[in-house]
């Protein structure tokens, strides 16, 4: 057996998580197995051997894929193996990406390849709150300079209690679901979904969090203490390599400095916008080009010219206290909202925010249209999806579309989580899809607000409308500025980026990333969602000036649904043979009939658009389905006369028998004395016989009682 090291953390309900390497992937640079219960994950890491050059980004890719012989199932489709990523492991790579590039040192350049794979899965524990402690466990053994180790786990809180790295089915009963990731000193990356608590309960969470990650630190401190020295990588420090070649860089970056600083200083004071400002900066930077460099110098010059733009930036809000257009730091940009805005949808709005805008549509489908899940972790089917688009064109650039982006999915499911919870049970599949018309920042947070506007323009009675905002920290010495509604260059400038959603009852989701390694404390996390709090509530009121409440109809072209249950025993004769009977009854109606068994019932849902048709179906269904109920008085036609009763007909071809007793109080030799084939009679529904199983059915108890005669003779 090869040489394991092995390190155990130990949780406080009892539970244990199991770091090791060893084992597997001994030519990765890196590798490390995590194991809590029988869910198991296995990361690995590789370096390139030589320096990206001329790049001002860490070449850092992230890979989380889930191997369906983890959970005992084999894919689905033709094509019976692992494909392109799903949404969720898309998710999980960004949530491990995000925690881990701030920690990266600004001179490291090489190329990082991080593969997690989920080998084995336990129901009781999810694998994406352990990705973040595998992959910074495989750093760290790999030796690789990083400020680390870190960790994340995921939190929930359920009946009052925190619970670490929780079951799907504990994940459901939830009121708050959270993923941290942070250092020992420093809270990193924080994403999940609430429902509407407050500020101080998801500070708490955040506190608790943090406890149980730096456990899992001291672990991996522990382990990387028992590896030989010869299995860590050799890093040296980049900056003092090719030494010529940074003096000349040096020296080029000083004239850039002296030829452009007060040009763009003075472009950046005279508070432009976005478009007009990124002109300006162009005609700069073109006129440095052709006077002083060469074809080849051009990457590295505009590596430079950002970094002048940071600075710049960054001066104006932490030393003169003002922004790019000219707000202070807890001033909102300027909101206009339609609603309504296309004729032909279910619901629409148009929410722009500064030089952010987002146009929102609202589908109502039935359950077909339902967004299906069928991965390793679950077989689901969510009746509430959003889907968000970020089309080139909003940023003015040209760009090749080659599919959904990551960050895509991620801003989708951060608008997704923060409207979920506030979404009424009801019959409908509600799709919601903001295109991004124009972006300067906060555009995850424009579609938000853009669909809580379109919901309620489709008449869904949302519990509460959700506003979102995105905050900004720049941290420079001991000075923190906290910027609210961040635009573009705030965003990539700025040390952190906090996005908050909630209603007048509190907080629904959030996302929060630390741009570069910061002490952002727990009291800095607090200051943060109170100046947060006082700006989603601006922005709500703005929202509720255009359409206060939900519009009581839905829009004509909006389905109708129609939900109700029938004894299972029914169901085939709503078929009818070969589906015979359902189709007759929705060409007739114009309507979709959805039937699904579930437990002793058969749940029948009628789509259309005409309510009258839609009651024609209801009708014909529950004629052929009907049961009687006990106690009910019925109107029933007598279709044939014997000598013992008649029978009578209480619904469309359900008969039964009205014994000659129960016809009235007097007694009756023949029965055409008081009823006919044909009369239209009231009977009462009075049970089951128990003995041949048919309706006991009374007309008699519907008469009154005739009074009896005085018989007595007087002496």
């Amino acid at each position: 057996m090869p040489d394991i090291v092995k390190e155990t953390i130990s949780m406080k309900d009892g539970r244990t998580i199991i770091i090791e390497t060893g084992c597997l992937a001994k030519q990765a640079d890196g590798a490390a197995i995590v194991r809590a219960r029988d869910t198991m994950l296995l990361a690995t890491v590789v370096v390139s051997k030589e320096t990206k050059k001329e790049t001002n980004f860490l070449p850092l890719t992230v890979d989380y894929r889930e191997k369906y012989s983890a959970g005992g199932k084999i894919p689905g489709g033709f094509i019976k193996r692992e494909g392109r990523p799903s949404n969720e492991e898309i998710l999980t790579m960004r949530l491990v990406d995000r925690v881990l590039r701030p920690t990266f040192p600004d001179w490291f350049k090489k190329e990082i390849q991080i593969m997690i794979s989920l080998l084995s899965y336990d129901k009781t524990v999810l694998p994406d709150g352990l990705a973040g402690l595998a992959a910074s466990t495989a750093l760290s053994v790999a030796g690789i300079p990083f400020n680390g180790p870190i960790s994340e786990i995921r939190i929930i809180r359920m009946n009052g209690k925190f619970i670490i790295n929780p079951s799907l089915d504990q994940l459901k009963e939830a009121d708050i679901d959270l993923i941290v990731g942070a250092s020992n000193h420093s809270i990193l990356m924080i994403e999940g979904e609430m429902k509407e608590i407050k500020e101080n309960e998801f500070l708490e969470t955040v506190i608790t969090a943090h406890k149980e990650i730096k456990t899992q630190i001291e672990a991996q401190i522990r382990l990387v203490g028992k590896l030989s020295k010869n299995n860590f990588c050799i890093f040296d420090n980049e900056k003092s390599i090719n030494s010529s070649q940074e003096e000349e860089n040096r020296i080029l970056k000083k004239e850039l400095i002296s030829f452009s600083y007060e040009k763009i200083d003075k472009v950046y004071q005279n508070f432009l916008d976005k478009k007009n400002r990124s002109i300006q900066e162009k005609i700069i930077l073109n006129d440095f080009k052709k006077k002083f460099i060469t074809e080849e110098k051009e990457a590295i010059v505009d590596q430079f010219f950002e970094e002048i733009r940071k600075e710049i930036i960054r001066n104006l809000i932490l030393k003169k206290g003002v922004r790019l257009d000219g707000r202070t730091n807890k001033q909102i940009r300027s909101i206009s909202s339609f609603v309504d805005y296309l004729p032909g949808v279910h619901g629409s709005a148009l929410f722009s925010r500064g030089e952010t805008q987002s146009l929102t549509t609202v589908t109502l489908g039935s359950s077909l249209d339902a967004n299906r899940i069928d991965n390793v972790i679950m077989e689901n089917q969510e009746k509430f999806y959003l889907h968000y688009n970020f089309p080139p064109f909003s940023t003015g650039e040209i760009r090749s579309i080659r599919g959904v982006s990551r960050r895509e999915v991620g801003h989708g499911n951060l608008a997704q989580r923060a409207l979920k919870n506030v979404i009424p049970n009801n019959p409908y599949t509600i799709r919601v899809v903001s295109d991004i018309m124009e972006s300067n920042g906060s555009s995850s947070m424009a579609t938000v607000c853009a669909g809580s506007l379109a919901l309620m323009d489709a008449g869904i009675p949302i519990k509460n409308p959700v506003s979102g905002i995105a905050m900004g920290l720049f941290i420079e010495h001991n000075k923190k500025v906290i910027v609210s509604d961040i635009m573009g260059e705030e965003d990539h400038f700025g040390d952190l980026d906090f996005k908050i959603t909630g209603t007048k009852c509190g907080i629904t989701a959030c996302q929060m990333d630390v741009k570069k390694m910061q002490s952002v404390t727990y009291d800095l996390i607090n200051q943060i969602l109170m100046q947060a709090l006082e700006g989603r509530i601006f922005i709500l009121e703005k929202m509720l000036e255009v359409l206060p409440k939900y519009r009581k109809k839905m829009k004509p072209n909006a389905p109708k649904i129609y939900t109700f249950n029938i004894p299972k025993d029914f169901i085939g004769s709503v078929i009818g043979t070969g589906g015979k009977v359902i189709q007759e009854i929705q060409s007739c109606t114009n309507t979709n009939i959805l039937i699904e068994e579930k437990g002793n019932l058969g749940y029948i849902e009628i789509v259309g658009k005409d309510y009258e048709k839609i009651e024609k179906a209801i009708n014909r269904i529950k004629q052929i389905a009907f049961v009687p109920e006990l106690g009910k008085v019925y109107k029933a036609k007598v279709k044939s006369i014997k000598d013992f009763g008649v029978f009578v007909e209480i619904s469309k071809g359900v008969e039964g028998l009205l014994h000659i007793s129960e016809i009235g109080w007097k007694r009756l030799n023949n029965i055409e004395e008081e009823l006919h084939i044909g009369d239209i009679i009231d009977v009462k529904f009075m049970g089951m016989d128990e003995k041949n199983k048919k309706m006991k059915l009374s007309r008699k108890v519907l008469l009154p009682r005739p009074k009896k005669e005085n018989n007595i003779k007087k002496i």
